[in-house]
């Protein structure tokens, strides 16, 4: 079936230009009203004018009924005064009913000529005119009635209020009994008011222009970000430009992604930048010890951020840690939500955005099916391989938050509710003029929100019209990583070159803001430490050591110990020298941290999102190395410590056999939905696919025997070594901590040999080494490496590549005391 697009699109002209559709929503004529909203207020003051003639006929009853009624007629006058302007009133609205020009003048040339001239007033200016007349208006008619029950006159009562309410507010000379009860109720309500004002205090903290410093030129590294952060600054402080054309301007903003980022930094810049009031809500603002105070403090803010919003023409609100204000489908109990671990394993499995291809229906079931699989497969695997979890997660999902009861509910109200008519007497009183609702003001309030986990938000608040903006606030690029540590180093005295400066951005991958500016001062510290005020390139590299691996425990109680570990981490080491093309070493160690007795690290030179069968295959080598290692330089044995080595490469091998098409099948399917007898197939490729991969590994590491001992020896003098230090050993040049030279020596073969076969001995009986290990003076100099050239034209810690021999050549060894090297162990049957 052929699509219905011709083979070449060929762009015509331009359509007719649509202008914005005018808006006939309002109807000509006015609804008609209810016989009883119609005649209500007459009613009422008919009944108020009958209860004062039966009243005053039972204090005088020997005045007749037409006496009584003619006597309050004349005394009350002013009640028909209103029944009459009430009845010209509804007159008037009975027209409008029925005659739509006549309306449409009411509404247009008089409310409608009023509502022009008013709203060229500024908004803050008429707000504090319209709180102005409204108490004018409520105290005049309070001091009408206070005159007319002291018998004097208007001013007088004006000047004699103070006195006779403060003196005497509950005696005759006071206030009418009406008004004393209404106080007593107002008094009751105050004092429990005021509890709850009190205990909604704190958590929110204002900031006015002059105090934010912060602006866009101190975020560094999230340059994309903040170019799309400037485009709501603009529609904030201009607003017009959007509106006049029939748009409007974006309300919220969500910043997400990793902590230390710069998403609060970002927040301060943009306030600082348009030099509008800033209000932070800190985290647990909304945590409440009684219920309808987290509510309350809502309220309470909102009505500040329009306040604020009307007298500086906008505001800035940021909510830090957004997911504490909690998701109803959480608060509910829901139980069956995806973890960060489920989603990633999902998104490695449709890197592509696969599901895009289906339809809806088809997406959902293909994610339930993952997930569910998933989950069965992680019930029989105690652990994720390192090499498997590198990649960033592109969906956080995170568990439980929220400040309370009516909380995420009253929020969600005020954010949508900006819009809506606001104040009960200015719509009730325009409802009796025949007035259109008066309109709010356009409160200028951006509200922007970060978080580490934006699925923990409640989708209703994520919804446009609320959040209109989501940025995802990454890690920096190498670039941005360049630009970051370059904007800290200038703060401190340093003796670092733009080599250093590129080459330690590239040993930090995935480095925030906040991580680089505590490797900076890190930095600082270690150079004071050493009675220095300028930072230097060793100091760098010991503050990044410390900050990205921790402090050192120190090194094995015995010496056999520290061999056995040496040669352990030199196998990872020599596999990742030969194999990695995209990644070097950072540093090795046998140093102990916590339960882990050393480790290689090594650093990415390329920035990648995925990984291919070549390469996984030897990442599975790299975890075989240590194996291999052990094996071959202690006569067939190996140690327990291999186990989390075993268990990545074996999980790796499952992933890629049953999931991603690395194997002989094509199907997709988690270790759940085998058989027993299929299950024991499974296992045998996958152990027939280790089995191919650890001989693979022994060949490489065999043809480089002396360069996995020569590694060793350093570590076990060094106890830790770089990348550097590891490319200088097989170079035979100069590196950081050692020189390379004295490695590619015959004496160092022939010292190293001898001692090789007394730790082989004092291996297989348990006991001391009965030697002495020949020792090297290292001459070290920090000369720079450069990182970070194209693949194709260097390789900094490797041989060139071979096509024919992509492990590298084979620089020819020894086997420790002088003998073959233990053959690989036989398949498991």
């Amino acid at each position: 079936m052929s699509l219905p697009f011709p083979d070449t699109f060929e762009p015509g002209p331009p359509g007719p230009l649509h202008e914005p559709a005018p808006d006939d929503r309002e109807p000509r004529t006015r609804p008609k009203l209810l016989f009883w909203d119609r005649s209500r207020i007459v009613i009422f003051l008919m009944v108020f004018f009958g209860m004062s003639v039966a009243i005053k006929h039972e204090d005088i009853p020997i005045l007749s009924w037409g006496e009584v009624a003619r006597s309050e007629l004349q005394a009350k006058w002013w009640l028909f005064a209103l029944a009459g302007l009430e009845i010209l009133h509804q007159v008037h609205l009975f027209v409008c009913e029925r005659s739509g020009d006549y309306n449409q003048f009411w509404d247009e040339k008089v409310w409608g000529a009023w509502e022009r001239r008013m709203s060229k007033l500024n908004p803050w200016l008429r707000y504090r005119l319209g709180r102005m007349v409204k108490v004018v208006i409520w105290g005049s008619i309070a001091l009408l009635i206070f005159s007319r029950i002291w018998g004097v006159t208007f001013l007088e009562a004006l000047v004699q209020a103070p006195g006779r309410l403060w003196s005497n507010p509950f005696g005759n000379a006071g206030m009418p009994w009406f008004f004393q009860i209404f106080f007593a109720l107002a008094f009751g309500i105050i004092q429990i008011g005021g509890i709850y004002w009190f205990l909604s205090r704190g958590g929110i903290d204002t900031y006015m222009p002059r105090d934010i410093k912060t602006r866009f030129s101190d975020v560094w590294g999230q340059d994309k970000v903040l170019d799309k952060v400037k485009e709501n600054i603009v529609f904030l402080e201009r607003p017009e430009e959007i509106e006049s054309k029939g748009g409007h301007v974006p309300g919220g903003m969500l910043l997400w992604g990793p902590p230390g980022t710069g998403k609060t930094l970002m927040a301060e810049a943009v306030a600082g930048e348009t030099g509008k009031p800033y209000v932070f809500v800190d985290p647990g603002a909304f945590i409440q010890m009684f219920v309808g105070i987290g509510a309350l403090k809502v309220k309470r803010l909102f009505a500040k951020l329009r306040k604020l919003s009307l007298r500086y023409g906008g505001v800035i609100v940021f909510f830090d840690e957004a997911d504490t204000l909690g998701n109803r489908g959480q608060m509910s109990g829901g139980f069956n939500r995806v973890s960060s671990d489920e989603a990633h394993a999902v998104a490695r499995t449709s890197c592509c955005n696969g599901l895009h291809y289906v339809g809806e229906n088809t997406a959902h079931l293909a994610f339930s099916d993952a997930v569910d699989t998933y989950r069965t497969a992680r019930a029989s695997i105690a652990e994720e391989p390192v090499s498997m979890i590198r990649r960033p997660l592109n969906i956080i999902m995170g568990g439980m938050g929220g400040g309370g009861m009516g909380v995420l509910q009253s929020l969600l109200t005020e954010m949508s509710g900006l819009k809506k008519p606001r104040g009960a007497v200015s719509r009730r009183i325009r409802s009796l003029l025949n007035m259109k609702p008066k309109q709010p003001p356009k409160y200028r309030i951006l509200v922007m929100m970060a978080t580490n986990m934006p699925s923990s938000l409640d989708e209703a608040m994520l919804r446009p019209g609320r959040i209109d903006r989501k940025y995802k606030v990454d890690y920096p690029t190498l670039e941005g990583r360049i630009k970051t540590f370059n904007g800290y180093f200038a703060k401190v005295r340093h003796v670092l070159t733009e080599d250093q400066v590129h080459r330690l951005a590239v040993m930090s991958p995935r480095a925030s803001g906040a991580s680089i500016k505590d490797i900076v001062n890190e930095s600082l510290i270690v150079a004071i430490r050493k009675g220095r005020d300028t930072v230097t390139w060793p100091d760098v590299l010991e503050a990044k050591t410390f900050k990205m691996h921790g402090m050192a425990d120190g090194v094995a109680a015995t010496e056999l110990e520290q061999h056995e570990t040496a040669i352990h981490e030199a196998g990872h080491a020599v596999a990742f020298y030969f194999l990695a093309r995209r990644s070097v070493i950072d540093i090795a160690t046998i140093e102990q941290r916590g339960d882990v007795g050393g480790f290689v690290s090594p650093v990415p030179i390329e920035e990648r999102k995925f990984d291919w069968r070549s390469e996984l295959d030897k990442d599975v080598m790299i975890f075989l190395a240590s194996l291999v290692a052990e094996r071959m330089f202690f006569g067939g044995d190996n140690s327990v410590g291999v186990s989390g080595d075993m268990n990545s490469a074996t999980t790796i091998v499952r992933r890629m056999l049953s999931r991603v098409a690395m194997g002989d099948t094509l199907t997709s399917h988690g270790l759940g939905d085998l058989s027993d007898s299929q299950r024991r197939e499974f296992d045998l490729k996958v152990e027939e696919k280790l089995q191919e991969l650890y001989q693979r590994t022994y060949e490489l590491i065999d043809a480089n025997r002396w360069f996995l001992a020569a590694i060793a020896h350093a570590l076990q003098q060094h106890h830790t070594i770089t990348g550097e230090d590891v490319d200088a050993i097989y170079k035979g040049t100069q590196g950081p901590t050692l020189d390379g030279a004295v490695y590619r020596s015959d004496g160092f073969l022939e010292q190293y040999g001898s001692y090789l076969g007394a730790a082989q001995d004092a291996h297989r009986a348990q006991s001391q080494i009965r030697a002495i290990m020949p020792r090297f003076d290292p001459h070290p100099v920090h000369a720079p490496v450069h990182y970070g050239m194209p693949v194709a034209s260097r390789d900094p810690y490797g041989p060139p590549v071979d096509p024919a021999d992509p492990y590298g050549p084979a620089a020819g060894g020894f086997a420790p005391n002088g003998g073959p090297p233990p053959p690989p162990p036989p398949p498991r049957p």
